[in-house]
């Protein structure tokens, strides 16, 4: 019988990409001014080496206070409040940014950038150097493909500001979009996988259905997104698509399907993910890992971000 670890180990071979959580992990052990110049770096660098951003996606009606009591502020005032939030410090900004979703956080610091831009927000210290350790960071988030420099830079902004332990209830978040009329869906062809399961789980999350994309699940299921641990129950689940999978664009592409012991099927996805942050020009590449029990409800699923496009390709058995 499959137990919830067991699970998360089908399709072994499959290759993610681990320069994510590494350098993400190097940025964290930054200094908070040196994850703050950093981020503004990478800014500056976005329509070069770094994907460009899409603001108009972020509801950024949700930031407009927190950002006109910035702009009010002096130089002084205006880095104190981002080394605050660099430093997780408990301020009510810090409070009020932990709630926002990842779009309004992206879109928080993008308005900022281009306010210093504008000489409205305090600039980079004159000659300010980026220190060994942080610009070893910056050249590794050039380096990497798009699709990972998107997760990257959500990485850098997420847990800034101040989350104390409080109930799940007590979070402000963007109200969630509705669904895509049905007349207006689309559905997705993946080759070598024909799964009403699958297909349905591409679909109803492409349509922001999330009401209906939890029945797909089992009421134990799982779901595993890049570099987390699995998230358990269907309270969970939902609530993560609610708050973190809104406006996605899934384009999974080919796939591979086989029984397994117990009358489960296992099924192996590859394909792109396009954020709404970050616009159609750029997609991330994933695969998706699905264990089926007899009667077709999700027990579990991971998303996987790919090492390499190469990977899309790869379903030697």
């Amino acid at each position: 019988m499959f137990t919830l670890d067991r699970a998360t180990r089908i399709f072994p071979e499959t290759r993610s990409a681990d320069a994510v959580p590494a350098i993400t992990a190097r940025f964290l052990q930054l200094s908070a001014e040196d994850q703050l110049a950093l981020i503004w770096y990478a800014y500056l660098e976005m329509g070069t080496t770094i994907t460009v951003a899409a603001p108009a996606a972020a509801r950024m009606q949700f930031a407009e206070q927190v950002l006109s009591q910035i702009k009010a502020m002096n130089f002084a005032e205006q880095s104190q409040v981002m080394c605050d939030l660099a430093n997780r410090s408990d301020t009510p900004i810090g409070r009020t940014y932990a709630g926002w979703s990842v779009n309004i956080k992206l879109g928080f610091w993008y308005q900022l950038g281009e306010w210093m831009a504008a000489g409205l927000v305090a600039p980079i210290p004159e000659g300010y150097q980026l220190s060994a350790n942080a610009s070893a960071v910056l050249s590794s988030l050039k380096a990497v493909e798009q699709g990972q420099q998107i997760t990257l830079l959500r990485n850098f902004v997420v847990d800034m500001g101040y989350s104390p332990e409080k109930g799940v209830g007590q979070r402000v978040m963007e109200p969630v979009a509705p669904p895509t009329p049905e007349q207006l869906r689309k559905k997705v062809f993946i080759e070598g996988v024909i799964n009403p399961t699958v297909n349905s789980y591409m679909d109803l999350l492409n349509a922001n259905d999330f009401d209906a994309l939890i029945e797909l699940f089992l009421s134990d299921g799982a779901l595993q997104p890049p570099f987390q641990k699995p998230i358990v129950g269907s309270d969970a689940i939902l609530r993560f698509f609610r708050e973190d999978c809104q406006n996605l664009k899934l384009l999974p592409e080919r796939g591979y399907a086989e029984p397994t012991e117990g009358g489960f099927t296992q099924i192996k996805v590859t394909g792109k993910v396009q954020t709404p942050w970050f616009g159609a020009g750029v997609g991330m590449n994933v695969a998706w890992r699905f264990l089926l029990n007899p009667e077709g409800k999700i027990y579990f699923v991971a998303i996987d971000l790919l090492a390499s496009p190469a990977e899309l390709l790869k379903f030697a058995r």
